[in-house]
């Protein structure tokens, strides 16, 4: 399964994967129509969390023992059987925030908007995640979890998404 993986140690928190995620779940490319189009703002599956000089892109685990799926009282959130990834199926969501609540990462959060939850889909239907492509850094690496200590070396914190 492919994951992407921060090098903490480039993380400035800038902010671009979260910015481009909140698009990326508008199922827009151009980031002035996806904020555009909505009267409240887009949300996304990555949030920044900063300590002092430390930054740190934080989003969905895709733990292999989710409990968030555990917790999903409509089944709205799965394990993808192709890519091994959790996703949430926002037309079965009902958004009761019971995967918030479980999520040991705090990974999931509630569309104001739309009521239902959003989290990361690991940009399935894109080669590299958004978040990936968009980091000026290269604080996000993307790779399969056998193969990941060779690129991302031993800074490399868990891996937070895809």
């Amino acid at each position: 399964m492919r994951r992407v993986y921060v090098r903490e140690e480039l993380c400035i928190g800038c902010g671009l994967c979260r910015v481009h995620c909140e698009a990326h779940q508008t199922g827009e490319d151009d980031l002035v129509k996806a904020f555009k189009k909505r009267l409240a703002p887009p949300v996304g599956g990555i949030r920044v969390e900063r300590l002092g000089i430390r930054a740190l892109s934080v989003r969905c685990h895709h733990c292999d023992d989710a409990p968030c799926i555990e917790a999903c009282l409509t089944g709205a959130l799965y394990r993808d059987a192709d890519s091994g990834l959790v996703l949430l199926d926002r037309e079965r969501c009902i958004g009761c925030g019971t995967c918030t609540l479980v999520c040991p990462f705090g990974a999931i959060t509630r569309d104001s908007e739309t009521g239902t939850m959003v989290k990361c889909d690991g940009c399935l239907d894109r080669d590299i995640p958004r978040c990936v492509s968009v980091c000026p850094n290269g604080a996000l690496v993307v790779k399969d979890e056998e193969t990941a200590d060779s690129i991302v070396g031993s800074s490399a914190r868990e891996p937070l998404l895809v």
